[in-house]
């Protein structure tokens, strides 16, 4: 097994799941990163190798980088490879807040226009975390 194909895994990646493939791309290598699973430095495979494994195109898997890269997640060097930026937990950690935040919003809104207090969105909430 070449050294570019890591033992992380991004989910499947697929046309019938919600969101573009390179989309989910960006989301499965934020989560490898924010739970720990990309260190700072670890390297990524090439836009081929991961197209290859993910049965997508090369074009998709460089855009999923690039957009990682303007969000200083990861970083490339030319005739090195793709690498997880030394900030990449911190900002694949913040991103993820900031989506967690916006989902909550709209729980929230939603759980109002269905007639719940707030007391009982909290409950509900509670509930759905714990998996009671």
């Amino acid at each position: 097994m070449p050294i570019e194909r890591k033992s992380f895994m991004l989910g499947p990646i697929s046309p019938a799941a919600p969101g573009s493939l390179y989309q989910q791309i960006v989301d499965g290598l934020k989560r490898e990163i924010s739970e720990g699973r990309l260190a700072a430095g670890s390297p990524l495979p090439s836009f081929r190798v991961l197209a290859e494994d993910l049965l997508v195109s090369v074009i998709t898997v460089r855009r999923a980088y690039e957009e990682l890269e303007r969000e200083g997640i990861i970083y490339r060097r030319q005739g090195l490879g793709t690498f997880v930026a030394d900030q990449g937990l911190d900002r694949s950690r913040a991103a993820k807040l900031n989506t967690a935040r916006d989902l909550i919003r709209q729980a929230a809104r939603e759980s109002a226009e269905a007639g719940l207090t707030p007391s009982e969105t909290l409950e509900l909430a509670r509930h759905l975390i714990q998996g009671t």
